[in-house]
């Protein structure tokens, strides 16, 4: 046996009850149920507790149970002489009763706090503690050395028997635990390698594609502007800039979409100020910045450019101002516009269009909220998501 196995502790799970069967607790309590009545009642038997010393078996109990209670607590942190301290108060108990004339109480509580010592603490220390214990029991009982020596091994052999069983529940419960972190990092890396294909066939189809009709976009922009002038240019003009326009937010999006596909976003905060800057509006961030999951991320990223397309829409020309609130548990976005005259409510009283509609559902299906509506002279948008 190597010897860093007579100084280490049972693993943590050896020493708790994870993992073990209902039915196992309910017989173990009744068992150390038993043999506390049965020390009782043999100290009351013995006729060495009457009159004013009936209660000392009673305190006597009490005084064990606790001793064994905070003895299991010490040796779940791991603490040696705080627990070498109760198994000995447990062994003085048993002393008293010996010396009183309860022999059998004597005996159950020693051979106990060796069977106890056996199971929870360090082998090397256990087994010194449990030779003292069973020692004490093998004199007073006046045995000869060969049944001295089979109590010995017996009770001894009966608490490592109980310490390798706790081993073995512990390995079979962090045995579960690694097959199950296995199988989550599986699940992980095959979702992680389908958004990766899937993202590679958004790149080579949809990207190119909107590459292709910037391109081609371009081409009619430069010959419609080599044409004669006049007003069926200028409206074919602006319908070719615009749809170049949108072929090119839609090229930015499918990107964003990609590197969120490939986990390769950057910081939302960050996203926020370029969008901001692009569109004219004030950006601010506030609270402890933290890295979000791709979901929240991703809700706080569509809601700020739904926020500020429809700012353009409704109120050209207003003042948007964008915060960024971290918070305990969940992430703020509000966007808030001043309005334009005459269109302050007109977002408002038009349903608050499709695009937001779609991110209040976005949110509430992370266990968010999306509120937008008029306030005072502007429109307010204000996104909450677990983050």
């Amino acid at each position: 046996m190597p010897s860093s196995q007579w100084t280490e502790w049972p693993t943590r799970e050896a020493l708790s009850l994870v993992g073990v069967p209902r039915v196992r607790i309910a017989l173990d309590i009744a068992v150390r149920a038993s043999m506390a009545a049965w020390a009782v009642s043999s100290a009351y038997a013995s006729g060495a507790f009457d009159g004013w010393r009936s209660v000392l078996p009673a305190l006597g109990l009490l005084c064990c149970t606790a001793a064994v209670l905070g003895y299991r607590q010490t040796t779940l942190a791991n603490r040696l002489l705080p627990s070498l301290g109760l198994l000995a108060a447990v062994a003085a108990v048993g002393a008293g009763a010996y010396a009183a004339g309860a022999d059998v109480s004597s005996t159950v509580l020693w051979i106990s706090a060796s069977v106890m010592a056996m199971e929870r603490m360090p082998l090397a220390p256990g087994l010194v503690t449990g030779v003292v214990m069973v020692s004490l029991f093998a004199l007073v009982q006046d045995r000869s050395a060969l049944g001295a020596g089979i109590t010995m091994a017996s009770v001894l052999l009966g608490g490592y028997s109980l310490r390798l069983d706790a081993q073995a529940r512990s390995a079979g419960f962090r045995l579960l635990a690694q097959e199950r972190a296995a199988r989550e990092a599986e699940a992980t890396s095959a979702a992680l390698a389908e958004r990766a294909r899937i993202a590679r066939e958004i790149h080579d189809v949809l990207a190119h594609s909107l590459s292709a009709q910037l391109v081609h976009l371009e081409a009619a922009r430069l010959q419609i502007e080599l044409g004669p002038e006049g007003p069926f240019r200028e409206q074919i003009l602006e319908r070719v800039v615009a749809a170049r326009v949108m072929a090119r937010e839609g090229l930015a999006e499918t990107r964003q979409a990609l590197s969120a596909l490939r986990g390769e976003m950057a910081p939302v905060e960050d996203y926020l100020r370029e969008l901001g800057v692009a569109d004219g509006a004030e950006t601010e961030v506030t609270g402890e910045r933290r890295q979000l999951t791709a979901e929240a991320s991703q809700a706080v990223r569509r809601v700020a450019q739904e926020a500020l397309t429809n700012a353009r829409k409704h109120a050209p020309g207003a003042k948007v101002r964008m915060l960024l609130v971290y918070e305990d548990g969940e992430v703020a976005l509000e966007v808030r516009d001043s309005g334009a005259a005459g269109q302050a409510g007109e977002l408002g009283t038009s349903g608050s269009g499709y695009g937001l509609l779609g991110m209040r559902e976005r949110a509430e299906l992370l266990g968010g909220t999306l509120e937008a509506g008029p306030e005072g002279e502007g429109f307010v948008v204000r996104l909450r998501v677990p983050a």
